[in-house]
């Protein structure tokens, strides 16, 4: 079966522009990224997200999920947990491995779930 792909537009706009300044995520007081190389993807009605760079997340929270989700603006999505002490949050983290080239910009970084992590971009 042939998945829909769409082109952002002005019914569905998407913008990603790299983010000024830094960008720290946090589990309660545990840094787990930072980065000054992270971008802000701005879609239609959606509140703006920060893709931060893969390797600028501590790898030793990250644990490969078994999920997947489709977007037909942006692709497929994968997923990881967070295990950040004694706490996994299941799929707390996702990113688009081969993004569509309308927002080829967020290949390689990730995106965290806000209920999750508290993101400060600076």
């Amino acid at each position: 079966m042939q998945r829909e792909h769409l082109v952002p537009g002005p019914d569905h706009p998407i913008t990603v522009e790299p983010t000024a300044g830094h960008v720290t995520v946090r589990v309660g007081d545990t840094v787990i990224a930072e980065s000054d190389s992270a971008v802000t993807l701005r879609e239609a009605g959606y509140d703006a997200v920060q893709y931060v760079p893969l390797g600028h997340v501590d790898p030793a929270v990250l644990r490969t999920s078994e999920t997947t989700t489709y977007c037909p603006y942006k692709g497929e999505a994968s997923y990881f947990d967070l295990a950040v002490g004694e706490d996994t949050m299941t799929d707390a983290v996702w990113t688009y491995t081969d993004p569509f080239p309308a927002v080829g910009q967020i290949r390689g970084h990730v995106a965290f779930y806000p209920d999750k992590v508290t993101v400060d971009a600076e």
